[in-house]
């Protein structure tokens, strides 16, 4: 009854055909070949895996087993393990992992050795009592967001300073087409501005000006135009949009938002906090000699990303100090995910169909106030992401001055920006997904890789979106 082979066929000799019911096992945790054996095979027979398109590091394979209690474990590169964020039991033989499929007339029963066909790993087959990796605790979750503070209130800026490198920044009087085209030809999503007449940084100019800049310009004519683009200096653009977001200050007088920067002496954990309080991406890391603040030097850009590897640098070899590292991500559910069915959600996750058009991409990221949008099928399954930073591939061969928002679809926008690739092609730098059985720590090694600012969640083989994690999410969780 327990097991696939003709003892499964003996055991339901009453039925005509044995029940078997397709299941799913993974192996989340590399390797260059993995199989899985266990009690439906008699331990006699190592099933190969296969790595997840898309996922290197994920191993599974389906394999059809009865209804009723089954033991395996995995077999990796040589070496016999099991998984500890799935169920396992203390075995004879050894941990390992455990799984019960429901059936009619299931009943939990012993094995003999001549049952389990005489295993050479001698496991005891009598259903034990299931040992899951423990929940983590908030002693855990307190102890470990304590150190991380105490490690970035410690450090400063200065240490994400690279050795070497150029940081660009853009005069403020340039005509938006040029910036536009800077921006592209630089591979950068955005930069500093700087004010020659105030001899200081004013701003930043991003791929979300850019796409408030081509949605304000459709709405007053067919086509977009060069000269519609060459009237409108960064400056104009920047002072119409503070006219558009005009806040009052404590005396209820309108007040214009200053530049958010940091000086190199700031802690990483000042840093951190700009950043996620004020919604932005990057930190323009600003220094000067003068005690005025004149003559400022821009030293770098400081984003979150360059702080989590900080971070994982420093805890890399005593990540045992860090409770929470080990647990999977599905116990924090960090991130947005995908309700259940009957759950609330009390943010929805922003998803769309590849047919969509650039106009529905462009209200999405601004009302939904989020960096990029999974791009998936029918079944939910993910294709692609489309991110702000995408918008500057419309730079190329000067396509916004051909194009309609509402006319061109997301597929056609991704392929001016794919030149080299197929559509949908799964590289690496676009589509960066994990699983929830991932760890805290394997999420966050992923994250601290440049140009990765979110991880998709997907369902391992199906590519089903569940979910999707950001570099904020991250920092608002480990800072409490």
């Amino acid at each position: 009854m327990f097991g696939s082979g003709s003892g499964a066929a003996h055991q339901s000799s009453r039925l005509s055909v044995p029940v078997l019911i397709p299941t799913r096992f993974v192996w989340p945790y590399g390797g260059r070949s993995v199989f899985v054996s266990g009690s439906f095979t008699r331990w006699l027979e190592q099933i190969p895996m296969a790595p997840v398109e898309g996922c290197p590091t994920v191993f599974q394979v389906v394999w059809n087993l009865t209804p009723g209690y089954h033991q395996y474990k995995f077999f990796v590169d040589g070496q016999w393990r099991h998984d500890e964020h799935q169920p396992f039991v203390n075995a004879n033989g050894g941990v390992v992992n455990t799984i019960f499929l429901a059936g009619e007339d299931v009943v939990p029963t012993s094995f003999s050795p001549e049952t389990s066909g005489g295993s050479n790993m001698d496991l005891d087959m009598v259903p034990r009592q299931v040992e899951a990796v423990p929940r983590f605790s908030q002693a855990d979750l307190d102890i470990s967001r304590h150190r991380i503070s105490m490690f970035l209130s410690r450090h400063t800026a200065y240490e994400l300073l690279p050795e070497s490198g150029k940081v660009i920044a853009l005069d403020n009087s340039l005509p938006v087409k040029q910036a536009f085209h800077i921006l592209h030809e630089q591979g950068l999503p955005m930069a500093p501005l700087w004010d020659f007449e105030k001899g200081q940084f004013v701003g930043v100019l991003s791929a979300m000006d850019f796409i408030l800049i081509l949605r304000e310009l459709g709405n007053h004519g067919s086509n977009l135009t060069e000269e519609e683009l060459e009237t409108h200096t960064v400056a104009a653009w920047k002072e119409g949009k503070i006219n558009l977001n005009r806040q009052l200050d404590d005396n209820g007088r309108y007040c214009a938002p200053r530049l958010v920067s940091a000086g190199p002496y700031d802690s990483l954990k000042e840093v951190a906090m700009k950043i996620l309080q004020n919604k932005v991406a990057t930190v323009p890391i600003v220094h000067s000699t003068s005690q005025d603040g004149s003559f400022p030097q821009l030293l770098h850009l400081a984003s979150l990303c360059g702080i989590l590897k900080c971070i994982c640098r420093h805890f890399r070899h005593s990540s045992s100090s860090l409770p929470i590292l080990l647990h999977p991500i599905s116990e924090f559910r960090l991130g947005t995910w995908v309700p259940n069915i009957g759950q609330s959600n009390g943010r929805p996750l922003a998803m769309l169909r590849p047919n969509s058009s650039l106009a529905d991409a462009f209200s999405l990221l601004i009302q939904a106030d989020v960096s990029s949008i999974p791009i998936v099928d029918g079944n939910d399954s993910l294709l692609d992401i489309y991110s702000r930073s995408d918008i500057t591939a419309l730079a190329r061969d000067k396509a916004y001055t051909q194009i309609r928002l509402d006319e061109l679809s997301i597929h056609q926008a991704l392929l001016l920006g794919q030149s080299e690739n197929p559509p949908y092609s799964f590289n690496g730098q676009r589509c960066q997904m994990c699983l929830q059985s991932d760890s805290l720590h394997k999420v966050m090694e992923r994250l601290a890789n440049p140009g990765v600012r979110r991880l998709v969640i997907v369902e391992a083989g199906s590519k089903r979106v569940e979910g999707i994690i950001s570099l904020s999410d991250v920092f608002r969780f480990l800072l409490g």
